[in-house]
């Protein structure tokens, strides 16, 4: 199933190849499109497109046109075809001449009339006419003939058009899969041109193809089923296949005829021929017909969003011509097949996407009633798997992976990632029903693991739900051995040759999986679709949320100021009456009413410092952070001077393990911070020799930082300080709640009393900074305060 007809690029790489020089290693670059040589059943010449004037033409002018090549070289094309045919032709080229072709054209030579079919194209500069003579064909199925007039007349008319494609466009129209498309469209084309065999030829997503269709003459070996090889038909014939919708070889044992001059005089290169319908096929093509026993192809293509998705392939075992008018209708059938194809391989396994859209539903309303993305993909597992008809699962959430299902085991998940990650490009989804190939590390999994879906949720985060397939040993008919012949030459070389041999070659494929499914792969993505949609709302309404706080936090921190400085001012005058009823009325009272206003003094000055705890607090979050560089080594030293002055106990060790970096934060309150610890520190300890240590860490620890700051993996590390003492210690229980204001854990009296806000003040000012705290303790041993700034 072969042809000789990819991108431009492509073209460009085979125009400096020799076409006598094709061998295995340049088949994919033969340069097919400048042969230099056409099928002699036409005329080719190359005009100018300023002057018209007559560049090259093909050797054969003698035979058909009975005027020798020389005469008509570098002459006016209006002294070879008139000015009126001239006129045509700049006419048919100032408009879609895909509509107008082809041209009519009469030659008048020896008393005679010639009458030929013109097919006119531009390329750059040169204007390319090819005449094919309107001799009548060879006789086809009368079933499709309209008229006998048709086949003996020069131009099909409209009507006979419309006879002719009727009935095939109707069947093919009304077709509901693509199985069915296909046996219509083989029967329909077959009954219209009398091909010995039509069948419609698919190409898969690694360029080999199989006949899905086909109706041939009942003597015939069926193809049907039969698989092609990519190298079949080459990269740049499947390109050129998208450039002309039809291509015929009338008689397969042709001599190609030649060009003169060989190199096109306006671009001193080869004439482009990638739009000629009279171009000369490879010279492997017409070798892999003979050994087929075709002696006459046509080959139409089937295209879909653009994009080469098939042909529909016609043999004939005899020379077989085709008068361009039928041509004309089956090129119209393959353009009417190719808008039908997304329709039909839609309806195909429409039961099977009606199920995966009915899971995708459920399982998207459970996944958006969960708070957690792990726990909505797990709640229902089958359903998990069901999406896209897998065997297993793997989960992955940053480090952590969920095994559903066969799969290979976590260690092999957790070696395979990083290469996933690179497959990732600019898709989010990967698949493949042959992963040993791609990623040899699998081959030890094939048996759960050949096929591989993966679908990138978040590269950030390093979330993937990557689904498995297991191993499905196949046999698969080809048309004959698909390793293409090698023969070695007498000067030693190995040079390619096309198989011989086209009957049912069966082969056994191991370590390959059933292949994904378009509405599967479609699945998966409306799963990502639907997680990120969830997410980005979850997203809005935590923002919604955070909006809220914010303004509850503002409005609380401004009912604190406010409640805590107009309450002073009642505090302060029940502080002083008492006093002035003590002073003035002290020998009046019993001792019972004077230790009554005593205590009634002592709790408004215990309220009065809460109050002023609370302003202060409040003041912290409103007042502006004034970020300068400040060297910690002279703020902490200044903060310990202090503390050694006013401190009752002298038994004190502070130690400061190396000197502490300079950061940019605010100085007064990032004093208050480091006074507020070390202070603590002393406060809370009974011991004899009390110690004291203020330091950061070298190298962060990354289970600690994780754990305690709940970064991101990637996140750059921060400078952790911390403050140590050798105290009393905290009580696990209370480790979460020390920082809550006004969180006292022992009496009013004991360790010196206080207001328990010195904590909360500390969190706020690192809060404030963009940093964490917290505390790491044993009891009865001592504490170790750890914080960032930024």
């Amino acid at each position: 199933m072969s042809s000789d007809s990819t991108s431009p690029e492509i073209l460009a790489a085979t125009t400096d190849i020799n076409l006598t020089d094709v061998d295995l290693a340049n088949c994919d670059r033969e340069p097919i499109h400048i042969p230099n040589l056409i099928q002699p059943h036409g005329v080719l010449l190359a005009v100018s497109a300023d002057e018209y004037q007559i560049l090259q033409v093909s050797l054969n002018t003698s035979e058909m046109l009975g005027i020798e090549p020389e005469e008509l070289l570098g002459k006016p094309l209006r002294e070879f075809l008139g000015e009126e045919q001239v006129t045509a032709i700049q006419r048919c080229l100032s408009e879609d001449f895909d509509h107008v072709n082809p041209l009519p054209f009469k030659i008048e030579r020896d008393g005679g009339t010639l009458t030929f079919n013109g097919i006119v194209h531009r390329n750059g500069e040169t204007i390319i006419v090819e005449l094919e003579p309107t001799e009548p064909s060879e006789e086809v199925d009368q079933r499709s003939v309209p008229s006998p007039s048709f086949y003996g007349g020069v131009i099909c008319d409209f009507f006979n058009f419309y006879r002719l494609v009727k009935t095939p466009v109707s069947k093919i129209q009304n077709t509901k899969t693509l199985d069915e498309l296909s046996n219509a469209i083989v029967t329909e084309v077959r009954k219209i041109t009398g091909f010995d065999r039509v069948m419609v030829y698919r190409f898969d997503e690694e360029g080999a193809g199989s006949v899905i269709g086909e109706a041939a003459k009942e003597n015939l070996e069926p193809f049907l089923g039969l698989h092609y090889p990519a190298t079949d038909i080459p990269k740049q014939a499947k390109y050129l296949y998208t450039l002309n919708y039809l291509r015929l070889i009338p008689d397969a044992t042709y001599e190609p005829v030649g060009l003169t001059p060989q190199l096109n005089p306006l671009t001193n290169k080869p004439l482009d021929m990638s739009m000629s319908v009279l171009r000369s096929v490879s010279p492997l093509h017409t070798e892999y017909l003979d050994n087929m026993g075709v002696a006459a192809s046509m080959s139409i293509s089937l295209l879909k969003n653009k994009q080469l998705w098939g042909l529909i392939a016609c043999h004939h075992n005899t020379p077989k011509k085709v008068p361009y008018e039928i041509r004309t209708v089956c090129e119209f059938i393959g353009q009417v097949v190719s808008f039908e194809l997304a329709a039909k391989e839609d309806n195909q396994d429409l039961d099977y996407k009606m199920k995966l859209k009915s899971i995708q539903t459920q399982f998207v309303e459970t996944i958006s009633q969960t708070e957690a993305l792990e726990t909505g993909l797990t709640q229902n597992p089958t359903h998990l798997l069901d999406l896209v008809g897998a065997g297993g699962v793997a989960l992955s959430f940053g480090e952590e992976i969920t095994l559903i299902g066969n799969t290979p085991d976590e260690e092999a998940i957790t070696a395979m990632l990083p290469w996933l990650e690179t497959q990732f490009e600019e898709d989010v989804i990967y698949e493949t029903n042959s992963l040993a190939p791609v990623y040899p590390a699998a081959d030890k999994d094939k048996a759960v693991a050949s096929g591989l879906l993966a679908l990138l949720i978040s590269r950030v985060q390093k979330t993937f739900i990557i689904w498995f397939r297991p191993e499905v040993i196949q046999t698969v008919d080809w048309g004959g051995n698909p390793n293409k012949s090698l023969e070695i030459q007498e000067d030693g070389t190995i040079a390619l040759s096309p198989r011989k041999s086209f009957a049912k070659w069966q082969e056994t494929v191991r370590g390959k999986s059933l292949p994904w499914k378009a509405c599967e792969v479609e699945a998966a993505l409306e799963l990502r679709s639907s997680i990120v949609g969830i997410v980005l709302r979850k997203a809005d309404e935590l923002t919604q949320l955070n909006k809220e706080l914010a303004r509850s936090n503002l409005e609380l921190d401004a009912f604190a100021y406010i409640a805590s400085h107009d309450l002073k001012e009642p505090l302060r005058g029940i502080y002083n009456y008492s006093s002035f009823l003590i002073e003035d009325y002290s020998n009046i009272l019993d001792e019972a009413g004077v230790d009554k206003l005593n205590t009634l003094m002592r709790l408004t000055h215990r309220m009065e410092d809460l109050i002023n705890s609370l302003l202060h607090y409040s003041r912290l979050g409103r007042a502006e952070l004034q970020m300068l560089p400040v060297d910690l080594n002279d703020l902490v030293a200044g903060v310990l001077d202090v503390i050694k002055v006013s401190a009752r106990d002298k038994q004190v060790e502070f130690y400061i393990p190396r000197p502490l970096p300079t950061v940019n934060c605010d100085r007064t309150q990032v004093n208050e911070l480091f006074t507020n610890l070390i202070s603590n520190g002393i406060k809370y300890n009974q011991k004899t020799e009390k110690i004291i240590e203020i330091g950061y860490l070298d190298e962060y620890d990354p289970i600690l930082y994780q754990k305690k700051l709940k970064y991101p993996e990637n996140t750059p590390p921060k400078t952790i300080f911390y403050v140590r003492d050798n105290g009393i210690g905290i009580r696990e229980r209370h480790l979460e709640s020390i920082f809550r204001i006004f969180k006292r854990l022992h009496g009013q009296k004991k360790y010196g009393g206080g207001t328990g806000a010195g904590l909360t003040i500390a969190k706020k000012i690192v809060e404030r900074h963009g940093g964490d705290i917290w505390v790491e303790s044993v009891y009865k041993e001592g504490s170790t305060f750890y914080f960032t700034l930024q």
